[in-house]
């Protein structure tokens, strides 16, 4: 009978991907995950904090618990106060949950410095603990992650950041390096932005043109896919200057069109047809007969 308890809390442990125990880290888990309670969640990760007990795990997850509860500015000042309590190990994690609660709060030069110092760790060896790869976790699956994919992401919330300060010269710049070293298509929308907001227009045409192709990583996604289409659809009023090489070979109805169209942008201030036009269009409804 013994066994058979020991067997069905090991299974609940495992399903619910909760430790087993009964110390203060263990609890807070349990009301995190299992309870669903995040304010008790939040108590119990002080307590764990102020005894001691698993400070690296303990302080990242109460962060991450009031972001939840949108108390990040609080979670921004628990990880400043008590990260010294942590290991060295910790400080790279910690770092990637205060850069998402500066997000989270407008706080877009903190995000900015902090994502910067994280690339001068990159630049000097010292990321990942001088590792070339890092196990990371996300939906409950674990991924190895390259110090070159680190570097593309960073640079990318680098780009954002710089959008939000509608900085779009710079954001495109680092957009620009972070495609170089690992290209998305998520990236590849937000230099789309970046080259609108610039008046590229034929620019940002050519980029997103690239996502709909499926010449990026993670084209495939639908989310970016919609993206860069609803972008290209915000473009249209801005379409190019209609050149004299783009209307040869077409038939003779698109041709005169074609031709009427770019005599206007040559003369666009004209409230009427050049009378030529007038003869084309008179001769043309005559061969329609």
């Amino acid at each position: 009978m013994k066994k058979s308890s020991t067997k069905k809390d090991d299974l609940f442990h495992l399903i619910h991907k909760v430790p087993q125990g009964d110390s203060p880290y263990v609890k807070a888990k349990h009301a995190q995950l299992v309870e669903k309670n995040p304010e008790a969640a939040v108590v119990l990760f002080w307590k764990a904090i102020n005894a001691g007990d698993k400070v690296d795990s303990a302080l990242k997850d109460m962060a991450v618990v009031m972001k939840q509860l949108n108390r990040s500015e609080q979670a921004i000042e628990a990880i400043r106060s008590f990260r010294s309590r942590c290991s060295k190990q910790a400080q790279e994690s910690l770092d990637n949950v205060l850069i998402d609660l500066y997000k989270k709060c407008g706080k877009v030069d903190d995000q900015i410095d902090l994502i910067k110092r994280k690339l001068r760790l990159i630049y000097q060896g010292e990321i990942f603990n001088g590792k070339p790869t890092k196990t990371a976790r996300s939906h409950g699956k674990k991924f190895q992650v390259s110090v070159k994919q680190e570097t593309s992401r960073l640079l990318g919330n680098l780009g954002w950041a710089y959008m939000q300060k509608s900085d779009y010269l710079t954001a495109e710049v680092v957009y620009r390096k972070a495609q170089m070293i690992d290209p998305d298509a998520n990236k590849a929308c937000n230099l789309g932005v970046c080259l609108i907001k610039q008046g590229r227009f034929d620019d940002a045409r050519s980029v997103l043109g690239e996502v709909l192709q499926g010449r990026i990583p993670g084209s495939e996604d639908m989310r970016a896919r919609n993206r860069a289409r609803e972008l290209l659809m915000e473009l249209e009023p801005f379409q190019p200057p209609l050149e004299f090489s783009d209307i040869m070979g077409l038939d003779d109805h698109d041709f005169f069109n074609g031709l009427e169209l770019l005599m206007n942008e040559w003369a666009p201030f004209r409230s009427k047809r050049l009378p030529i036009f007038e003869e084309i269009s008179s001769f043309r409804d005559q061969l329609a007969c």
